[in-house]
């Protein structure tokens, strides 16, 4: 009786993570359509529900057949989990091609992660040597997280970054090496929207030429106090404009 209780529990269990699984990517997707699409053509699902199959016969220390349910699942799928990856509940991989997720990765509840994401290892150490990611993150395609790193909670990774230092949490980090983005208020953060993900570099030098306008005319109004009169390079005045207006679009 109790062999077959502890049975039907496991049962009920993975039916309600399946139910949990499909909820997520309607939720997470306005691409789907149905049901049978999310069950039969989605290989980022796939690749989670291969995972906890591997991932549990790694814990148990069958790493040789944990390893052969993943290089199934990578030949299937396109995705590379590491059978001993933690993977939290409603993750989703999306469109999923390319991710790579290491050995000693960890990814939190509520996770996406588009393609081509890489979440690394930096060191040749046994221990832990990929990163952390935590609740609700957003990971955009491309974007590569390299060693024994924390991705804060709520926080967003632009599409192609690289990211090698720990991201606070609800912060954006973009830009290769990632750098937090500022000046962004919580609810442009809710939803990592890629035409509009914030350009550290481009504030940097916004405020550079901001400050050096201010000089400028600081020095002007001394030299025409003191009677001096400067010639104006209009030449460099015309370059000076042009570059504000590209780093003013970067940043729009």
């Amino acid at each position: 009786m109790n062999g077959t209780g502890r049975t039907g529990r496991e049962h009920d269990g993975m039916f309600k993570l399946l139910l949990e699984d499909v909820r997520t990517v309607f939720e997470k997707d306005p691409a789907v359509r149905s049901v049978a699409e999310v069950l039969f053509c989605y290989p980022g699902v796939h690749a989670l529900w291969m995972h906890r199959i591997a991932h549990r016969l790694y814990r148990r220390r069958l790493f040789f057949w944990a390893r052969l349910v993943s290089h199934f699942s990578r030949f299937l799928t396109g995705v590379e989990i590491h059978p001993g990856a933690t993977i939290g509940r409603r993750v989703f991989i999306d469109h999923g091609m390319g991710v790579v997720i290491g050995e000693t990765a960890v990814v939190g509840d509520g996770s996406l992660i588009y393609a081509g994401v890489v979440l690394g290892g930096t060191s040749l150490d046994k221990g832990k040597r990929h990163p952390t990611i935590g609740r609700n993150v957003v990971i955009g395609s491309g974007a590569i997280v390299l060693g024994n790193i924390t991705i804060g909670d709520n926080a967003r990774i632009g599409g192609g970054s690289v990211v090698l230092k720990s991201v606070p949490a609800g912060s954006t980090a973009v830009g290769v090496p990632a750098r937090v983005g500022i000046g962004f208020t919580p609810e442009q953060l809710s939803m990592l929207e890629h035409d509009k993900l914030p350009d550290p570099i481009a504030d940097g030098f916004a405020f550079v030429l901001k400050e050096v306008g201010k000089i400028e005319e600081r020095l002007r109004r001394i030299e025409s106090l003191e009677g001096v009169s400067a010639q104006t390079d209009d030449e460099l005045e015309k370059k000076k404009r042009q570059i504000a207006e590209v780093f003013d679009a970067e940043r729009r």
